[in-house]
């Protein structure tokens, strides 16, 4: 990877915003063709003639001079050509190639690599995000080039906190950590579950600007039990079971034990942990370290904005939200975070009690309606199990067309990983529904798990529903001029924000109430007219703009809870004086933003 630059100006990556600004130099260590294999310092034809000179360049690239708007057009007429050459073509073998083109320019020219991303995040983020990242990780072994990220395996025990110091950065302000137990909805994919982290880690740079060389992207491979992969002679990770119980957390503890004595202000997010180890390492971890799991908050706060949103598309106050019926279908990590989010957010509203605040949900998992009377019943699921008592004419595991059908719910939301399970009639019995505007959510990822497709959610459950997914769709074409749009209610619309505020604030854990703040923040984004055409997220086009609100307000809630510290030269004193604008202003100056600094060798 990178070796760590040392800046002579200390307010580089505030001044790099501004592409007007002469940007500050950038000290580097190395010279000739070491320059030209380091993906961060490399400008390929971009060196100027003086700098070739100055870093041993001469000779070793082409005479001419090539502009940094000039580069990125050549890549883009690339990308544009690679489109054209492959229309037509199985949507799987598209997507990788557009991934390759993008993974070959980002091993070799970062800053070229995340300046196309920003500027075209509408475009690429489905290509380096989801769903083609889904993709990408079930294919990763045979994929591989080149290794980007750290990996920790339980072979590794008793040596990570040595480990830690063999990563080149002197400083990592974001930390993603998977352990690939649970990519999206696709299993158990091991070792090759590293893409997730890059990914996540790519809209950190191009949504919150944050500094590419403050990253790091990290793969805890405890084994695998995907049978299939241990069969492949290509797999790249531990063959062999994967630990459990006590042997797993020890893993999971030395890890977190060794990344907080090298960097302790990182924020580590967690992603893609099956339902078990996810629940217990939040709890385990949130009051100790600074971290968040985004499968089940960031998922829940995406969520609950989306279902703030579609009580304001019922021309409903929000105060109406602790009255609606809300069916879940997947009692999962992310399944489970929505709903005690939601319930949260009832019990604030209402003024009631957790208990009383449930009453308004419906939770199914693969053996359907979740009730007391279940056998084994998930600790984790206990506290939304119906009563009996309650659910005249259900009874325990009804299905879910006989649960909308009895319940005609406001809300379905799909976080089961089970494409297809809202089939043609549970859509039909969604258009007796209470609501005037019936919302279904179909969230789970990548596209062929999502629960349904936009189109058959109009078809079949009516024009005036209300839809978003987790992965892209394009809007439906109801004819007569009439739109049905589809909204994305994708975590990128938040994790950035909530990295990002937490950091520039010096919080030493995250809070209920700063997710809380950030959920908030994006349900009160939208504007009436966008809510009253059933539009409930912003445009990605906008991310960074959203990500500085977000952040902003996850931010401003670090300093109401007296939890904020400061960064760098701002302290707490001057966070809590800040104006709601100035705290905007202050997130978006701190955003790093990809330009050629000029490079100055020293030994």
């Amino acid at each position: 990877m990178w070796n760590l630059a040392r800046f002579a100006a200390s307010n580089l990556t505030r001044s790099r915003r501004f592409s007007t600004a002469i940007p500050g130099p950038c000290i580097v260590h190395k010279r000739g063709a070491d320059i030209l294999h380091d993906p961060w310092f490399n400008k390929d034809t971009g060196f100027p003639l003086t700098e070739r000179d100055r870093l041993g360049l001469r000779g070793l690239l082409p005479p001419r001079v090539i502009s940094f708007e000039q580069q990125y057009a050549r890549f883009m007429e690339s990308y544009r050509s690679l489109e054209k050459n492959t229309k037509g073509q199985p949507d799987g073998i598209v997507s990788l190639a557009k991934w390759r083109i993008l993974n070959r320019l980002h091993d070799r020219n970062e800053t070229l690599y995340y300046r196309v991303l920003i500027d075209n995040i509408k475009n690429f983020a489905p290509v380096i995000y989801t769903p083609t990242v889904g993709l990408v990780c079930q294919n990763y072994s045979g994929l591989f080039r080149r290794p980007r990220g750290m990996y920790f395996s339980a072979k590794d025990k008793g040596e990570m906190m040595s480990m830690i110091y063999n990563w080149p950065a002197q400083q990592v302000d974001m930390i993603v950590l998977t352990d690939g137990s649970r990519i999206l909805g696709l299993g158990d994919l091991g070792v090759q579950g590293i893409g997730i982290p890059i990914g996540k880690l790519d809209m950190y740079v191009a949504a919150a600007g944050i500094n590419p060389q403050r990253i790091l992207p990290v793969m805890l491979d405890v084994g695998t039990n995907n049978q299939k992969l241990l069969e492949d002679p290509l797999y790249l990770g531990l063959r062999q079971p994967r630990l459990e119980g006590e042997e797993y957390l020890s893993i999971v503890d030395e890890f977190m034990e060794a990344v907080y004595t090298r960097w302790p202000k990182a924020i580590v997010q967690f992603e893609d942990f099956q339902m078990k180890w996810a629940f217990e390492t939040l709890q385990r971890y949130r009051k100790k370290f600074c971290m968040f799991n985004d499968d089940i908050q960031g998922t829940a706060g995406v969520a609950l904005a989306g279902l703030l949103g579609s009580v304001r598309a019922q021309g409903r106050p929000l105060a109406d939200f602790v009255n609606q019926k809300i069916v879940v279908v997947g009692a999962g990590s992310a399944g489970l975070g929505v709903l005690n989010t939601a319930v949260q957010a009832v019990s604030r509203m209402s003024g009631n009690n957790e208990t009383a605040a449930r009453k308004q949900f419906f939770l199914l998992d693969k053996d359907g309606l979740v009730t007391k009377q279940r056998k084994e019943l998930d600790p984790s699921a206990a506290p939304f199990a119906k009563d009996p008592r309650e659910i005249e004419g259900l009874t325990e595991g009804a299905g879910l067309v006989e649960v909308v059908k009895k319940v005609k719910p406001h809300v379905l939301l799909g976080l089961s990983g089970v494409g297809g399970i809202f089939n043609e009639e549970v859509l039909k019995a969604m258009r007796e529904s209470d609501s005037s505007k019936p919302v279904i959510f179909a969230m789970s990822n990548p596209t062929m798990n999502a629960e349904c497709t936009a189109a058959d959610a109009f078809r079949h459950a009516g024009e005036n529903i209300v839809f978003a997914s987790g992965s892209p769709f394009e809007n439906v074409d109801l004819g007569n001029g009439k739109v049905g749009h589809v909204n994305q209610a994708n975590n990128m619309y938040l994790f950035p924000g909530i990295g990002l505020g937490t950091l520039l604030s010096g919080a030493r854990i995250i809070t209920d109430g700063m997710l809380q703040a950030a959920a908030e923040c994006l349900a009160s984004y939208m504007t009436d007219e966008d809510i009253q055409n059933g539009i409930l997220y912003p445009s990605i086009n906008s991310i960074r703009q959203i990500t500085a609100e977000v952040g902003a307000a996850v931010l401003r809630a670090a300093v109401a809870e007296e939890l904020a510290e400061g960064h760098c030269d701002v302290g707490p004193k001057e966070l809590k004086n800040m104006s709601k604008e100035k705290t905007v202003e202050y997130v978006r100056s701190n955003m790093w933003f990809p330009i050629y600094s000029p490079l100055v060798h020293e030994k």
